[in-house]
């Protein structure tokens, strides 16, 4: 530096990059690497800072989409502890949490470990559950963390290595697979970065191959490039006309007893233009394009994912910035829309250490002493959901039925957990982090409510005795009123009981009479308004009285319970206690503790007044349970919470998002209907006996209207044959009278007597009679009378001229 330097490249090691870019910083000399990979150096704190490679930035995110990609939610990583593998391992924990999952464990190397150092890691990291491991460390000693694995028997069935990009390195610098390596890392999986196919990179390759003994591994290209990138800038300087000039910093003095000629170094005055002259360049390289983003980052991050088998290796995939894990290679997918959806993540199979194509689970019961951990409510009621068992788990029910169907679906165990009937609330939430509900729930209200036997005479319910009396009378005065409006103009009103027939007829818009005057018309008019409102009035009242008022009791909703004095009963151990005292302000020493369903019904039995309860609060599906066989007892007003049933864990834990995934599986296959079925069903009280609302009626409730009727009808029908009983009667003597008249004068000349009709013509002729219309009864008397008088005139001539 002390020889006016313009541009620095390298250097090869993130920590060495550290210390020069400060330097760099001082100087204003682009320091452009091709090797340093630690994210941080891409901070603001290095301003002349210029990585002519990826960061591993992009790789982590990679190898963090791998890991979900198989299902894995935790993971081992072991790194050298020194500023590039810090800086990676940040990188990778930051893109694992954005996946829903993390490192486990963090497995530090010291650099230049021993092997002793490195036994002590790889036992300790054995004893642990996780079995997949992410390896992120130098070359020099990163086989020697695989030879002490295949040891220690790790690198086998079951386990899973993740390394990063430092292995390809290796296998892509030697010229040959040498197989004392291939052995030791068979079914491993390493990062490359990707370099497009081109003719330039052909050619250069061969050469490279000719002149040179070893192979060309990836950090070689960007190197090329590198020096490429700093001749094209340095030559587009000059060629605008800029000049190399350096000045002395006062600031930079030697200090005495150091070696540091700080003096002799000088600040270069086109450090910026130069490194703006870079970072606009755009070229194809060999190791794709040079061309950086706004962050200075290479544009179109990539990797190969390559798995190790055999001598050789074979590339199971891509992974680009652009849409994740693909067997497509990036170059392709450039040109269209970005995709990272889930469904167009992809690879190729592979084989896993142990020479086998199944997926490792990734995860075993820890040998390290540390139990699993779950915890279940000690419940003395409802066992249904939650009770002990004598088998294996020591716990059975509906809720643990559930977890452990939704268990069998992750590929990794649960710890420190809380499975059963536990209510999802809102303090609870503070502490713990929920899955998806498993079962609905929410509190009700239950109450003992006896039924209520509507009488015959239920229909005169609606009204009042005073309104019934007020709305008759109404009916004789509108009456009489329009009577006295109408019956001077219209004929229809001459008869005095015209008037009180016209108002009845109005209750039901029968009438057929036509007001005729203004003043009647007005009356009418706001009487059918009053006669709407009475008639739908007591539609509505009599239809709630015979539909819906089926059932009663002292409690009859949430807002009856409040306002009401009497003890109300709840769950022991249940959130309704805190909520009844928190949210609805309920007085605590209205409230009863009550342990089991038997205690349910005693305490309902007994009522308020003997010592028992008026009402019980509590969960929805206990007091399914409960009413299921519990018949006399039913829910009262609506469900006035909202909530449901989870599993807790601890806060921030990603294994409720999986197992909420799991439940909400485990319902679209019909699984979770059916584990409650197995429990939950019971073949006590059908669920018409709990419903409090019954709209079926009957008979009992209207035979005193069919009775009303009957009786009007055979009345009506007494009245009307005893009318034409008597019209018959006085025809029937009019027509024998008039025919003992027309006979009388030959019987003393000696005639026969009229024979007497028998019963059957003279039922016949009753029959006729009746059939008859009033109009023609009425004619045929009235004619029968003109006839009557004409033989009467006749026979009084008759009698005169004889007498004379």
């Amino acid at each position: 530096m002390e020889n006016e330097v313009v541009v620095v490249i390298g250097p090869q090691s993130s920590g060495i990059a550290h210390v020069i870019s400060h330097v760099a910083n001082e100087l204003h000399v682009p320091l452009v690497s091709f090797s340093a990979t630690d994210p941080s150096l891409a901070s603001l704190q290095y301003p002349f800072f210029l990585r002519a490679s990826q960061s591993d930035y992009f790789q982590m995110n990679a190898v963090a989409d791998f890991i979900t990609y198989n299902g894995w939610r935790a993971v081992i990583a072991i790194y050298v502890d020194d500023d590039f593998g810090r800086g990676g391992v940040t990188a990778l924990g930051d893109a694992l949490a954005r996946r829903r999952a993390k490192i486990s464990y963090k497995a530090a190397l010291p650099p230049g470990a021993s092997l002793s150092r490195i036994t002590d890691l790889l036992v300790e990291v054995n004893l642990m559950e996780s079995r997949v491991y992410v390896v992120h460390v130098n070359p020099d000693s990163g086989l020697s963390v695989f030879s002490v694995a295949q040891h220690l028997g790790m690198v086998d069935s079951g386990y899973v290595w993740v390394a990063t990009d430092w292995l390809s390195t290796v296998l892509d610098s030697s010229a040959l697979a040498d197989p004392k390596i291939m052995g030791l890392i068979q079914g491993v999986i390493t990062f490359r970065h990707h370099a497009p196919e081109s003719a330039s990179r052909q050619m250069f390759s061969s050469r490279w191959n000719a002149s040179s003994g070893s192979g060309l591994n990836s950090y070689g290209l960007y190197a090329y490039d590198a020096v490429w990138l700093v001749a094209h800038a340095i030559d587009e300087f000059l060629n605008e006309g800029s000049e190399i000039s350096f000045s002395a910093d006062p600031r930079l003095k030697d200090v005495e007893g150091s070696s540091l000629q700080f003096s002799a170094l000088r600040a270069f005055h086109g450090g910026e233009r130069l490194l703006q002259i870079m970072l606009a360049s755009g070229f194809a390289g060999l190791a794709g394009s040079v061309e950086f983003a706004s962050d200075k980052n290479l544009i179109s991050p990539a990797y190969d994912i390559v798995n190790v088998g055999g001598t050789g290796v074979r590339n199971i995939g891509y992974w680009s910035n652009q849409s994740g894990l693909s067997v497509v290679p990036p170059e392709v997918l450039y040109g269209k829309a970005r995709n990272n959806s889930a469904d167009s993540q992809k690879l190729y199979g592979v084989i896993w250490p142990g020479d086998t194509t199944t997926r490792p689970k990734g995860w075993v019961f820890p040998n390290n002493g540390k139990q699993l951990r779950i915890g279940v409510p000690r419940r003395v009621s409802f066992k249904e959901f939650v009770a002990s068992d004598k088998g294996p788990d020591g716990v059975k029910g509906y809720a643990i039925d559930v977890f452990k169907a939704a268990v069998s679906l992750l590929p990794y165990p649960e710890f420190d957990a809380a499975v059963g009937d536990i209510s999802i609330v809102t303090n609870r939430t503070r502490i713990v982090d929920f899955t998806q509900p498993y079962s609905e729930s929410g509190l009700v209200i239950v109450a003992p409510v006896k039924k209520v036997n509507s009488n015959a005479w239920a229909f005169l319910k609606p009204f009042t005795t005073q309104m019934w009396c007020v709305t008759g009378a109404f009916f004789l005065f509108i009456g009489t009123v329009v009577w006295i409006l109408e019956h001077r103009f219209n004929s229809e009103f001459r008869g005095l009981q015209g008037g009180s027939l016209f108002s009845f007829s109005t209750m039901f818009f029968a009438h057929r009479e036509n007001t005729v005057s203004t003043l009647g018309r007005v009356v009418l008019i706001i009487w059918l308004f009053v006669v709407l409102i009475i008639n739908s009035s007591y539609t509505a009242s009599l239809t709630s009285i015979l539909t819906v008022q089926q059932l009663s009791s002292g409690i009859e909703g949430l807002d009856s319970l409040i306002s009401s004095n009497d003890p109300i009963g709840f769950q022991v151990g249940s959130f309704a206690k805190n909520y009844m005292i928190e949210e609805i302000n309920i007085a605590e020493s209205r409230l009863v503790a009550l342990g089991s369903p038997q205690e349910y019904a005693r305490a309902l039995k007994l009522g308020p007044k003997g010592g028992g309860v008026a009402a019980i609060v509590d969960e929805l599906p206990y007091v399914e349970i409960f009413l299921a066989r519990n018949c006399e007892f039913k829910t009262v007003g609506q469900e006035f919470t909202k909530s449901g049933w989870g599993y807790a864990f601890p806060k921030d834990s990603p294994l409720a998002v999986d197992l909420s995934t799991a439940i909400l599986s485990l319902s679209e296959t019909g699984d979770l209907q059916r584990i409650h079925d197995k429990w939950l069903i019971n073949s006590g009280c059908s669920s018409t006996d709990n419903s409090v609302d019954s709209n079926r009626l009957s008979l009992q409730s209207f035979w005193g209207l069919f009775l009303i009727c009957g009786i009007a009808c055979v009345m009506a029908l007494l009245i009307f044959f005893l009318k034409v009983l008597c019209q018959y009667k006085k025809f029937d003597e009019n027509y024998d009278s008039e025919s003992v008249e027309d006979r009388s004068g030959p019987l003393e000349a000696g005639r026969s007597p009229v024979r007497q009709p028998s019963c059957t013509s003279s039922l016949e002729n009753l029959m006729n009679f009746v059939d008859r219309k009033e109009e023609e009864i009425k004619s045929i008397k009235m004619k029968r009378s003109l006839e009557r008088s004409q033989r009467l005139g006749s026979s009084h001539l008759n009698d005169g001229s004889v007498s004379l």
